[in-house]
């Protein structure tokens, strides 16, 4: 099988299966998504009407509603929708919120889109998906290819089909803060992703300001890494994007490359550093790789060339199972998606209950409690990864799973 989102959460979630001994019945039960929606929008746009899909998918609502966020791509297809809902099944579960895993995506490239036919996309989406989303159905958020204008857009668009000033009830995450949304999640899953760093390098007697990072992604989750890191004192020494990478072995001025990329859309063209091939971030040497773009992008063709004594995943499933195999036997610690890059969804889950009870959640208690739970779950991974001796993917979705598994025995078999 080539390997795609799907095919490795399915494979990883098969191996986590033999591993606990589950039942046959619940393997099955836990292998499919509820329900997958396939639909036709056909949004009238500056230079006419276009035709595209897209996909809502609740894998499990078992724990709570579907929570997902909603993806744009024009390569997207319904498999990939359901291999990332059922990750964040996972994910959900693994960060102890309740929720249950979704996803949603539209079949075009936002790139081509003015910003006035993006809006047209989403509201037409959004229209169309409207009686598949909610408070306590599915509730959506910032993903690839879409940000909290968006959301903003999705929230609106509700309200107004309803006729009241806001949403009854949290039915989008990742809005604007003036809309409802709260502060700190456009930075929650860079920084989520710091924590863990930080708490896997204690364990393995690193300290973040003395250690190197190499970034493949310099969007939401790998720039907000990147300042995270360096304001704790780490040295970022290498950066790629689409357009390409570079690299300054003595460090990266991060605020300055920011503000590079702001003016450029892109980190190609940063003074003060050497402009290499993107296939060669992977193999500089460095204390932490932190591969936070695309899935599949460590495989088995260049897992064996990684020179780094931690991989943090910010990305979604940026690791194959056959790359798995080469790293474990070349000792490289690595941080599993499912919990590397949960601080988005929990911080998703304080803007839902911020909204659901009409609350005002500042920042600083935000922060203080994504630092307490990203902590605390890393260190329920790691404890259980020592005592079971397993790798931490491995201790992340036996524990994921087997609390999807004890509530769905909860809720019982029939409808």
């Amino acid at each position: 099988m080539k390997d795609n989102i799907y095919s490795t959460v399915a494979e990883n979630f098969q191996k986590a299966a033999e591993r606990l001994g589950l039942e046959e019945t619940i393997i099955k039960k836990l292998s499919i998504p509820k329900e997958k929606i396939e639909i036709c929008i056909t949004p009238k746009l500056a230079e006419g009407i276009v035709s595209t899909v897209a996909y809502i998918v609740r894998f499990s609502d078992t724990l709570g509603p579907s929570k997902g966020g909603l993806r744009m791509a024009p390569d997207l297809t319904c498999e990939d929708i359901v291999g990332l809902a059922m990750e964040m099944t996972w994910k959900t579960a693994i960060i102890h919120v309740p929720f249950g895993g979704g996803k949603s995506g539209i079949a075009l490239d936002p790139t081509s889109l003015s910003p006035e036919d993006k809006e047209v996309v989403v509201r037409s989406f959004t229209r169309n998906a409207k009686r598949h989303i909610g408070p306590e159905i599915y509730i959506p958020a910032p993903d690839m290819g879409t940000n909290e204008t968006d959301m903003g857009h999705i929230s609106d668009c509700i309200s107004f089909s309803e006729g009241v000033a806001i949403t009854r009830g949290c039915f989008v995450t990742g809005k604007p803060q003036i809309l409802g949304g709260i502060a700190g999640r456009k930075q929650a899953t860079g920084r989520g992703v710091c924590h863990c760093i930080r708490a896997a390098a204690e364990k393995l007697g690193l300290s973040i300001k003395d250690m190197s990072f190499v970034i493949q992604g310099f969007g939401n989750v790998g720039a907000a890494a990147a300042h995270a890191l360096a304001r704790e004192g780490g040295t970022i020494t290498a950066v790629a994007d689409i357009f390409g990478a570079i690299c300054n072995e003595n460090g990266l001025n991060v605020r300055e490359l920011d503000q590079h990329v702001c003016e450029n859309n892109t980190v190609v063209g940063f003074s003060e550093s050497e402009e290499i091939g993107s296939n060669e971030i992977f193999q500089l040497e460095c204390d932490c790789l932190l591969p936070a773009a695309a899935s599949e992008q460590i495989t088995s063709s260049n897992a064996a060339g990684i020179n780094a004594r931690i991989i943090a995943e910010g990305a979604n499933s940026p690791t194959t199972p056959g790359a798995d195999a080469i790293l474990d036997e070349k000792d490289i610690f690595i941080i599993p998606d499912i919990l590397c890059n949960a601080g988005g969804v929990f911080v998703s889950y304080l803007e839902y209950v911020q909204q659901t009870q009409h609350e005002q959640i500042g920042e600083t208690e935000v922060n203080s409690r994504l630092a307490e739970r990203m902590n605390r779950c890393f260190h329920q991974t790691y404890d259980y990864s020592q005592k079971n001796r397993c790798s931490m993917r491995q201790a992340a979705l036996d524990i994921a799973i087997r609390r999807v598994v004890e509530g769905t025995y909860s809720r019982g078999f029939h409808p």
